[in-house]
């Protein structure tokens, strides 16, 4: 699926019009907060990690992220393209780590 699919299919979804950029903005820390969450309790609590329960959190970020840029009237594609061209810049050789 491409980016810019995925924002119009996701934002079929949206519910109501007042509000949208403040709701979306704490949904997406909200399941940031989840997903971290998976990952501490792996990492720190010697937890499973549910890999579906991931792809699950990493899609309720993907949504409110899609949604906050539909706000903005900015496309997903120009998102992916203006990241990889920052990191193209800042890491022209790939990520090398420091010696």
């Amino acid at each position: 699926m491409e980016f810019n699919e995925y924002q119009r299919a996701a934002n079929r979804t949206l519910y109501g019009n007042e509000q949208v950029l403040t709701n979306c903005a704490l949904g997406l820390a909200g399941e940031s907060g989840q997903l971290i969450d998976l990952i501490k309790n792996y990492t720190f609590r010697g937890k499973e990690l549910d890999r579906q329960e991931m792809i699950h959190e990493m899609g309720d970020v993907l949504w409110y992220l899609s949604q906050i840029a539909q706000w903005a009237d900015v496309s997903f594609d120009e998102v992916a393209k203006t990241n990889i061209a920052a990191l193209n810049k800042r890491y022209p050789n790939g990520y090398l780590p420091e010696k």
